[in-house]
């Protein structure tokens, strides 16, 4: 498996311009077995109720039966199942759950497509790579920022994942890869449609909700609408410096001059439309930046983090940031909720399990300047864990002297910074 995919890469990265052919013969038994080997246990089924657990109880045959029918163009991708699950905004959010089969395809096919398009993709677009991650996207864009960016323009899509062309996205990948049968299985994809509470519903824009090889296949349409031109006309259209960095459908753009931040958003809703996405212009903004700014500097989130101008402890101007309002939200509102479901746990095992949820919070968070916004979150959840131990008995008076006596014995994580943005 991994020979035919390093060919692949070597030779996307060798010939950019080269339309790649015999893609499928990649996805055969040994690479469906090794999507299967990736699943995770106690996963929800999709419609055909069928789990990693299930599956292996005949998994050779299995596969060589999904082989068979992929061979003879018969097998055809099941219908996405949508369910929802509560936002910590108390809102709910759809999430898709394609059948287990549909999951093994479209696993071994979107390794395909990385090898194919991880060399052509430019370096501003993060997301869903290997060996990139929010933090290095987070970095670059300090960098930008903290270098002849004077003005900013951050731009949110409306429902990128929902309002993908299907036609567009086809050519797109028309245009790198010459396997027709490799592309029909994309198409059969796209159209497989969404199953909610026994409804079949047809899907005719869009990418696969919860699809394994959708944010592979967002990066592609992003990289022709977004990325390619901005580096091909933009950059070398509008006076002085454009940049951008871009983490999925998440944007944003910086200039050294008011004008082409001006030009090219009207650019770019023009570039959306004809593409058939649209800019939600309440969420987006342009906005000057840096030190000359002053009073009418404003601040912009990215990935979680509200960025905005600061000082350094001798005085000089510098890029900040800290976990945004809206996420810094949420996430109290999910530890609160967890904390009331799991509140009758002994206390040993209730603390070991928040730990574990406050880690990753922290290793994510815990970045340079968030000291405060990481301790405000920490003060929370010692004061939520405490409401939640008086509420357990009626006879429970834990005060604050004995529950500090209390995190002696079971002390909750503390915040530190794990990841420096000048790094």
């Amino acid at each position: 498996m991994s020979t035919g995919l390093e060919r692949i890469r070597q030779l996307s990265q060798e010939q950019p311009e080269m339309k790649l052919q015999t893609l499928m013969h990649n996805v055969n038994a040994e690479t469906l077995a090794e999507a299967h080997r990736r699943q995770k246990t106690g996963k929800a089924a999709g419609v055909d109720r069928e789990t990693k657990e299930s599956y292996e109880n005949d998994l050779q045959a299995n596969l060589a039966g999904l082989m068979a029918r992929m061979k003879a163009f018969s097998y055809r991708p099941q219908p996405v199942r949508r369910t929802y699950i509560p936002k910590g905004d108390g809102k709910l959010r759809p999430l898709g759950i394609p059948s287990y089969e549909d999951k093994l395809v479209q696993g071994a096919m979107a390794d395909v497509l990385e090898a194919v398009y991880e060399s052509r993709f430019h370096h501003c677009s993060y997301g869903y790579r290997p060996g990139r991650s929010c933090h290095d996207a987070i970095r670059d864009l300090v960098k930008i920022l903290s270098s002849e960016t004077h003005w900013v323009v951050d731009v949110d899509i409306k429902g990128f994942f929902d309002n993908v062309n299907h036609d567009w996205l086809m050519k797109f990948l028309e245009h790198d890869i010459g396997d027709k049968n490799f592309l029909r299985y994309i198409k059969r994809f796209l159209i497989a449609g969404v199953m909610e509470q026994g409804k079949v519903y047809e899907t005719d824009r869009g990418v696969p909700q919860g699809g394994l090889v959708s944010p592979v296949l967002a990066n592609v349409y992003l990289h022709y609408v977004v990325d390619l031109w901005f580096h091909k006309v933009v950059q070398k259209q509008l006076r002085g410096k454009a940049r951008m960095i871009r983490y999925a459908d998440d944007m944003v753009f910086c200039f050294g001059v008011e004008d082409a931040a001006l030009e090219f958003y009207e650019m770019l809703k023009e570039r959306m439309a004809k593409f058939g996405l649209e800019i939600s212009e309440d969420k987006s903004k342009i906005m000057p930046w840096g030190k000359r700014a002053g009073a009418d500097a404003e601040t912009f989130d990215f990935l979680g983090f509200t960025f905005y101008g600061g000082t350094t402890r001798h005085g000089k101007w510098t890029v900040k940031l800290q976990t945004s309002k809206k996420k810094l939200k949420a996430k109290r509102q999910a530890v609160k909720a967890w904390l009331k479901v799991n509140m009758h746990q002994p206390i040993g095992i209730l603390i070991q399990r928040l730990n574990s949820k406050l880690r990753g919070h922290y290793q994510y968070y815990g970045v340079t300047h968030n000291s405060k916004k990481m301790n405000d979150f920490y003060m929370y959840v010692c004061e939520r864990l405490q409401a939640v131990l008086r509420h357990r008995s009626h006879r429970d008076k834990t005060n604050w002297e004995a529950f500090r006596t209390l995190l002696v014995e079971y002390p909750i994580l503390k915040p530190r910074i794990y990841v420096s943005i000048w790094g």
